[in-house]
């Protein structure tokens, strides 16, 4: 009885001290370097950064684990194994598995109404659009988690945005893509470091 308290009081501080990290984006090396995955691309730098591998979660996703440093944050990093428009189920799965609250998942997403290059952070809101978000928060049952919005930029002329999106980034846009990729991985630690409103001063300001 006495070990089983303990264990419960441990897990409770593990929850309290997780952060679920979600990169959006389609499975597959068809989808892999496209504007639609941008949001897994910067999860593969968080992931690097953290040391971890992604492994296979019987959440329908797979996971990284590790900390931001000795001592910092506990950060589960997911990608769902499933389509972009899928996304909610997994999320919600693990959400639940490790006991993090909604106000506690990054989601890091491509941003259509942002232009290329550009980051911005908020919590909860609609979805725009974006069939990724809609799904997360219908099964998470609110839309009150965190966002990396990762600026892609409108489609040239009349080009359909769902052909945009699946399309990899243009030759001019690639040699800014890694320093975008970084910066997007600066914003989730700045998430879980400093809170949204510091989070967002940094990454709002002048010419950002």
């Amino acid at each position: 009885m006495f070990w089983r308290k303990l264990q419960g009081k441990v897990e409770d501080r593990v929850a309290e001290d997780s952060w679920l990290i979600v990169g959006l984006g389609n499975p597959g090396a068809k989808y892999e370097a496209t504007r639609h995955n941008v949001g897994q691309m910067a999860l593969d730098v968080l992931a690097d950064r953290i040391g971890g591998r992604f492994s296979p979660h019987k959440t329908g996703a797979r996971i990284a684990e590790g900390r931001i440093r000795p001592g910092g944050a506990k950060l589960i990093l997911a990608k769902s194994n499933g389509y972009m428009n899928t996304s909610g189920g997994p999320v919600s799965a693990l959400a639940k598995y490790f006991g993090v609250a909604p106000e506690r998942i990054i989601v890091l997403h491509d941003e259509l109404d942002l232009p290329f290059d550009t980051l911005k952070l908020k919590q909860g809101g609609g979805h725009g659009g974006h069939n990724g978000l809609r799904d997360i928060a219908k099964a998470l049952g609110t839309p009150e988690y965190l966002r990396v919005r990762i600026g892609i930029g409108r489609p040239p002329g009349q080009q359909d945005p769902a052909d945009f999106v699946l399309k990899p980034f243009a030759s001019s846009e690639r040699a800014n893509l890694a320093v975008l990729l970084e910066e997007s991985a600066d914003a989730a630690e700045a998430l879980v470091d400093d809170g949204l409103l510091a989070a967002q001063q940094r990454f709002h300001g002048a010419g950002k």
